[in-house]
């Protein structure tokens, strides 16, 4: 029987003390063993009671929760890159701290990828859901990607050289251009990974996204195009 990857998931976090208690949640009520995953928050300078929020979620003696408080606020790229580093998981996956998943999330996309030999990565499908978490539509995530509900393999993570700290939206495409010229990301059609969409979304700054989509397009060349 071959070993267990073990897994971190990696919780960006900017004031979302509304939310990332849900979030906690379900990432802390799994269908794995707990030995063999973390959790780690990067909270990346919140001014809100998001630091509050976490610690109710935060066993002192044992937890499957590492915090890495950043003092200022660095930016998505930057923070996600040192949850990474910081992190002892062979495999790797980003969920945002407004979001929640499914309790099979850790065990579906890890059984994947262990079953899969040739398979670099692995997306599963999502469904948006708003904030009283009704669900909106489910998206298949091979013909709509976002950035989370990805699970990686952390060394050819850092080999790809991890996110662009200068992109302050769209990182996740920016990786994936990157990561896709050598490696591949297979796609998983169940929705394990519910999408929050809210009036507050930094997706919803449309100024913000156009700025990084023209930096993402002037880097890459006209390919990178979406």
């Amino acid at each position: 029987m071959e070993p267990i990857h073990f897994t971190s998931v990696i919780v960006p976090a900017f004031n979302t003390e509304l939310f990332i208690g849900r979030c906690l949640r379900s990432l802390l009520h799994q269908s794995v063993n707990d030995k063999s995953y973390e959790i780690i928050i990067i909270d990346d300078g919140s001014v809100d009671r998001t630091p509050y929020a976490i610690s109710q979620f935060c066993d002192p003696y044992e937890s499957l929760i590492k915090v890495v408080t950043n003092k200022k606020n660095i930016g998505l790229s930057a923070s996600l890159n040192k949850g990474i580093i910081s992190s002892k998981g062979d495999y790797i996956v980003r969920v945002d701290s407004d979001d929640y998943v499914s309790s099979h999330f850790i065990e579906f996309l890890r059984f994947y990828l262990d079953s899969n030999k040739t398979a670099d990565a692995v997306a599963c499908d999502y469904v948006t859901v708003d904030d009283n978490e009704n669900i909106i539509s489910r998206f298949d995530a091979s013909t709509k990607p976002v950035g989370c509900g990805i699970m990686f393999h952390k060394n050819q993570l850092i080999e790809c050289g991890l996110y662009d700290p200068e992109f302050l939206c769209h990182e996740e495409r920016e990786l994936r251009f990157r990561f896709e010229k050598k490696y591949n990301i297979e796609h998983l059609p169940l929705p394990l990974y519910r999408y929050r969409e809210n009036e507050n979304s930094l997706t919803n700054n449309r100024d913000l996204m156009e700025k990084f989509k023209n930096k993402l397009i002037s880097k890459h060349g006209p390919e990178a195009a979406f």
